[in-house]
């Protein structure tokens, strides 16, 4: 037996007009439906003020972070500047050790090209020496120094960024 419709035939012909009516009548009755069900759309005046209180809380907290994102890119900012010029420095500070340590090698030179006998060359030598470990020394002194100045400047901008954000959490707290 063929299935049945809702008291339709199958065999019935449909038409583009016929469909379209159908779908009206659905709509219709779905519309109908749906104003049955109408609902008081009155807001409650105190889950309006929450609300409204809520969105300036969230603008307020959406401000703070903003600022408080700004802050932290304008230390980091800070900081890459600060390691910028301190690369710099170490490296002009290795040039100029380098350079110092290139001359006195030539100095030597010359003095060993001057000497008079083996003995006096010993002795220049021995005497370059016990300099150049004095040298070498104060020359690892400075570097230490510069390093130690350049971590400083580096890490300024960020410790001084988490100090005044913790000083701000403290007194929101």
């Amino acid at each position: 037996m063929p299935p049945k419709t809702k008291g339709k035939d199958m065999n019935a012909t449909y038409t583009p007009q016929a469909a379209a009516e159908q779908a009206r009548d659905a709509f219709r009755k779905g519309a109908e439906q749906f104003e049955k069900l109408s609902l008081d759309t009155t807001v409650p005046e105190s889950v309006r003020a929450l609300a409204e209180k809520t969105v300036t809380q969230t603008r307020e907290a959406y401000e703070k972070g903003k600022d408080a994102l700004e802050e932290a890119v304008d230390a980091l900012e800070r900081s890459f500047d600060a390691a910028g010029q301190g690369a710099t420095a170490f490296n002009r500070k290795l040039i100029d050790i380098a350079q110092r340590n290139l001359n006195s090698g030539f100095d030597l030179a010359k003095s060993l090209a001057g000497a008079k006998n083996l003995a006096e060359i010993v002795e220049l030598q021995s005497a370059f020496l016990r300099h150049q470990f004095d040298v070498f020394a104060n020359q690892a002194s400075e570097i230490r120094a510069l390093t130690t100045k350049i971590a400083a400047d580096t890490t300024e901008p960020i410790k001084a960024q988490v100090t005044r954000s913790m000083d701000t959490i403290r007194k929101s707290s």
